[in-house]
């Protein structure tokens, strides 16, 4: 998987960029009907792998689903510190947190309501909320040095080897019987199984991430042309452009019932945003942060978080009315960044 994310960091410096409206617009709709078959390949071959090795189909979304859907996100903000736009890079995760949240989260909603086991609201809500809030004193004094990223990626790689470890307890507790597992994808042969898993995951990661950069390309073209900022661009059409593999496929697994991949990606990603991200971008290159990064941004991002935990917290579900509430946090947190900001 790093090598994947080694790979697509070589096409963010392909010239990829169209050249007018047309192109433009094209590239927005080859890379929206790529990104449903990725997505829809993605969450195929994680919810067959999750049952192949009998843990739950959660932790696959928190982990390995979360990794491909994140790839975007990473690629645009390393790439975004590497090239001296560090504010860039951290506005990039902030967004991409908030449109997850409340963008994601209340679409997911109004397709299907989501039903959010005990588990997860006792362990990976909390963590997230923890590791947002955690954040702070790392960009606190406006500074992201090579120390600090180097902090946020050991924190992540210990949340990603608990969260494995957990996993695995939890499967040998409460193992799957595997001949009903066989009816279940129709598959006869073990082997075979995880091998088409593993296979349409990769396939879905890759296509994903292509789809993701053309329509990036082509929303910031058409962001200039209408006279957006470049900070406007970044925290809105790049955010949402990076995030659109997380939308697709929770949007894929909450059509197909699949509550817990839409759950464990949406929380996840966040996760690997906010530590994996935040920390790669300030290890490839240090730099100082715009004073609203600190401010009033990154409380919009802590607020977007405590809503989505407050409403799921509730009943323990995510329903359409949550949904529009979600969605209206959205819709001011845009009002702000156009109209509102200093």
């Amino acid at each position: 998987m790093w090598g994947f994310f080694l790979y697509i960091l070589n096409w963010q410096e392909m010239n990829f960029e169209p050249t007018n409206i047309s192109i433009a617009v094209i590239n927005l709709v080859i890379g929206l009907i790529l990104l449903f078959k990725s997505a829809d390949w993605l969450v195929h071959g994680a919810v067959s792998f999750a049952r192949r090795l009998g843990v739950s189909p959660l932790v696959i979304g928190l982990t390995i689903v979360a990794m491909g859907t994140s790839a975007p996100e990473v690629a645009a903000s390393v790439i975004s510190s590497i090239k001296g736009a560090g504010d860039l890079a951290i506005g990039n995760v902030y967004g991409s947190n908030i449109a997850n949240l409340a963008l994601i989260g209340g679409v997911c909603a109004l397709i299907r309501p989501l039903t959010i086991k005990v588990d997860t609201l006792k362990r990976e809500i909390p963590i997230m909320l923890i590791v947002a809030v955690a954040l702070f004193p790392f960009i606190r004094d406006l500074e992201l040095s090579f120390i600090n990223g180097f902090a946020l990626i050991l924190l992540f790689l210990g949340l990603m080897i608990y969260t494995v470890f957990n996993a695995m307890k939890q499967a040998k507790k409460n193992p799957l019987d595997v001949k009903q597992l066989d009816r279940e994808v129709k598959i006869q042969d073990a082997e075979t199984a995880i091998n088409s898993s593993l296979l349409l995951i990769f396939a879905g990661v890759v296509s994903m991430a292509f789809a993701a950069k053309i329509m990036v390309d082509g929303g910031v073209f058409l962001g200039r042309y209408a006279g957006l900022s470049e900070a406007v661009i970044g925290m809105t059409i790049i955010a949402i452009g990076t995030s659109l593999p997380e939308l697709i496929t929770c949007g894929v697994a909450a059509v197909k019932g699949h509550d817990d991949i839409s759950i464990g990606n949406l929380v996840g990603s966040n996760i690997f945003n906010t530590l994996l991200v935040t920390g790669v971008a300030g290890i490839c290159r240090p730099f100082k942060l715009d004073a609203q990064l600190a401010g009033s941004y990154f409380w919009m991002m802590i607020g977007a978080s405590l809503l989505f935990t407050l409403l799921i917290w509730h009943k323990k579900n995510l329903g359409r009315v949550k949904g529009m509430f979600l969605l209206g946090y959205y819709a001011f947190y845009m009002f702000y960044l156009f109209f509102m900001r200093p």
